[in-house]
């Protein structure tokens, strides 16, 4: 089911309902980019530390936006049936009154989504509005101040247009006389409410059904009577509900606390603190407590598939899709008791009938999917008694324990993130290092075209001469080939002989120590 700006209040409480229903929801989003060129050197590397890793991100979610947000809400049925209600939001941050919000476009990332068929058209004109907590009190102040901002030019000419109809019209109105302003959307409504409210005191404004506002021309008294009454559409605390949008329904994701699942989700994470919460802190460890304590209840599969890969012999994947499909496979579906029946609701059967790859809504299905499918085979192999027919939920979560909590760190020097503790050390594969001969100038981006046919290599300069070569396995091909090569010796990095630091202390210690000695001899000689 696709929900725009135009729906969403709407179906707010039906969602709500049904989150709270649920036993888990599953969640996905799509970006207009994911990782900033910007600054230089921003992109993932194997040499990276978590701490390093989130500094880098971060950068990259201030810079991009979200485009569209996909909830999966599972619900358990009676024999072990799990029905699936499958959403896509188009999100767009909102524009009513706060500063006005600037965001990139990757070209990559563009290119990539309209290949899948993302309709830029929903996202740009029924963009569901949302905003964070410090944009949220900036509107407030300027609501009470009355000194809000229409920054879009787009809505500006709206507004200039409905103004000029309205004034032409009110100096002819007699009191009481009502005029319809038609094909407005529902943010052109709110602002053109405002506008008029403000510039003219004799006016009253009012919503009539879809895309339609009726003015009325009324007495000072009158419309005193009307602004105090809790029928008026422009009361503050509304106007506020409005410019939330989506924050809404992520402030019922938090309440509910119910295990929120994605696959690869760090960067889902951070967008939904900086999007929905607040800016992101620059203390990684604040970040990770901000998040537990919004979900408590996070897995990745992705760190589970990678689990099951290991223990297993769980056929390797490199995408959800292939996962999915490998789960589907009658070879891995256990005869007793099979895995639950996962049944798409009627209003979002479009899924069950066709594949939607990188769609939010079809990611988040397939999400929740494989981790029903991957917790019933790890309860299955779990023991060796018979599992009973209809394992509840809760079987699922045991079995999963070890993996709450613990979202895919993607290459680097920890396997993945613990949201509920402290990150395992940093443990890096074997380093090699490239010694230079006669080459001067040579840079990273030389070296790395030098190996990148033989392995995937991350690079980093040592010193002047040297290099580091980083790999999650290197072939012992590149010893071979380069161990006597004329301008590029590439040898096993040894901390005591490469290090430039222990290397200087060394020299400095081989000094010290060849003076002392020096010294010795000397005094010891006679006069």
């Amino acid at each position: 089911m696709e929900v725009g700006a135009e729906g969403f209040a709407q179906r707010l409480p039906r969602l709500s309902r049904r989150i709270r229903r649920a036993a888990f929801v599953a969640l996905d989003t799509e970006f207009t980019g994911l990782y900033s060129v910007f600054p230089k050197n921003n992109e993932p590397s194997l040499f990276d530390s978590p701490v390093e890793r989130y500094l880098k991100a971060r950068q990259s979610v201030q810079r991009f936006t979200v485009t569209q947000l996909g909830l999966s809400i599972f619900s358990k049925e009676n024999s072990n049936k799990y029905v699936v209600h499958s959403y896509n939001f188009f999100l767009f941050p909102s524009t009513l009154g706060v500063k006005d919000v600037e965001f990139t476009l990757s070209a990559s990332s563009i290119q990539f989504l309209s290949h899948y068929g993302f309709d830029y058209n929903k996202f740009l004109k029924d963009g569901i509005p949302y905003m964070n907590e410090v944009q949220e009190k900036i509107l407030r102040q300027r609501l009470l101040a009355g000194s809000w901002k229409v920054h879009s030019a787009a809505d500006r000419d709206v507004l200039k247009k409905a103004i000029d109809e309205v004034t032409c019209w009110i100096a002819e109105a007699e009191e009481e006389d009502t005029m319809i302003l038609q094909d407005l959307s529902v943010c052109h409504m709110l602002e053109i409410q405002l506008v008029l409210r403000q510039a003219l005191q004799n006016v009253w404004t009012e919503p009539l059904g879809y895309k339609k506002l009726m003015v009325k021309k009324v007495n000072p008294q009158h419309r005193e009577l009307l602004e105090n009454s809790s029928y008026d559409h422009c009361q503050k605390e509304l106007i506020i509900l409005f410019a939330r949008g989506f924050t809404n329904l992520f402030w019922i994701l938090v309440r509910a606390k119910k295990p929120l699942v994605g696959h690869n989700m760090l960067m889902d994470l951070m967008h939904l603190h900086e999007k929905f919460y607040k800016p992101l802190p620059e203390s990684y460890e604040e970040f990770k407590s901000n998040i537990h304590n919004l979900f408590p209840v996070l897995i990745d599969t992705k760190t589970v598939t990678k689990f099951m890969q290991k223990k297993y012999m769980f056929p390797r994947t490199s995408t959800l899709s292939e996962v999915y499909a490998v789960l589907c496979s009658s070879s891995l579906n256990p005869d007793d008791p099979p895995w639950p029946v996962i049944a798409l609701a009627s209003d979002c059967s479009r899924y069950a009938e066709k594949k939607s790859p990188h769609e939010a809504g079809y990611d988040a299905f397939l999400c929740g999917s494989v981790l029903l499918m991957s917790a019933h085979l790890l309860l299955c192999r779990s023991t060796e008694e018979a599992v009973e027919a209809d394992p509840s939920f809760s079987q699922y979560l045991t079995v999963l324990a070890e993996h709450m909590n613990k979202v895919n760190f993607i290459r680097g020097g920890v396997k993945s993130i613990n949201f509920s503790g402290e990150d395992a050390p940093c443990c890096h594969p074997p380093l090699l290092v490239v010694h230079v001969r006669g080459w001067p100038g040579l840079n990273e981006r030389q070296i790395y075209q030098e190996f990148k046919g033989l392995c995937r290599f991350d690079v980093r300069r040592l010193s002047k001469n040297q290099f580091i070569l980083l790999s999650n396995k290197y072939k012992q091909l590149v010893l071979r080939d380069y161990k006597h090569h004329p301008q590029l010796q590439v040898s096993v990095y040894r901390h005591w002989r490469h290090n430039p630091r222990v290397n200087c202390l060394l020299q400095v210690s081989g000094i010290v120590a060849l003076w002392s000695l020096l010294a010795f001899v000397l005094g010891r000689a006679p006069s």
